[in-house]
């Protein structure tokens, strides 16, 4: 993430003259002055006061020094500590520069909104959701297990039972249908199937 700068000339033009880049700066966190020296070396002041409204700039703003001897062609950082974590609401004061004695100054407003609040992330949500073993059922395994639950067996062995029920039911019309010898032959082969298909499942 680059870092916030504010940048002040000091003699560019003239001695014993200050030119700030931009007189307002809003931040999250801590930032850089940056005393940019030009013409001729000068001694600069700064310092942090309160907006007219909010006194409570000072305590969650500050400087770890405020004199300052910046020399031609140099450029000194200064930094600006924001304490951004304990406030709730943005706070508002000035950054004030000073050089020539107090004859010359610049003010920048300085805003400090609070940090984005933290958001919490479910670990749940992060693992994929488990199939339940009734998930994974069909409709028709669920309406037999509705159909014969009473008798303890599992949905498979239903599930044959029906199909096998179907089967000869399908057998016994077609035999009724067409009738004759090969009809019954079929109708004798379809029910000694499902009737070893049971008796593998059972026992």
């Amino acid at each position: 993430m680059s870092r916030t700068e504010v940048t002040v000339h000091v003699n560019r033009e003239s001695p014993d003259t200050l030119e700030a880049a931009t007189t307002t700066v809003s931040t999250r966190g801590s930032f850089v002055l940056a005393l940019r020296g030009h013409e001729s070396p000068a001694h600069v002041h700064c310092r942090l006061a309160d907006a007219d409204t909010d006194a409570s700039f000072s305590r969650h703003v500050s400087l770890d020094q405020s004199n300052y001897y910046v020399e031609a062609g140099e450029t000194i950082e200064v930094p600006v500590g924001v304490d951004a974590e304990a406030i709730d609401d943005p706070v508002t004061g000035r950054l004030e520069v000073v050089t020539g004695y107090g004859s010359e100054s610049v003010t920048i407003d300085v805003t400090v909104k609070p940090k984005p609040a933290a958001v919490d992330v479910d670990e749940s949500l992060s693992k994929p959701p488990s199939r339940d073993q009734s998930a994974d059922q069909t409709a028709a395994e669920k309406v037999l297990q509705r159909l014969f639950g009473a008798s303890g067996l599992d949905t498979g062995t239903l599930a044959v039972l029906a199909l096998g029920l179907v089967a000869l039911a399908i057998a016994t019309a077609t035999a009724a249908t067409i009738g004759g010898l090969a009809a019954m032959f079929g109708f004798i082969v379809v029910a000694g199937g499902v009737v070893i298909a049971l008796a593998l499942l059972l026992w």
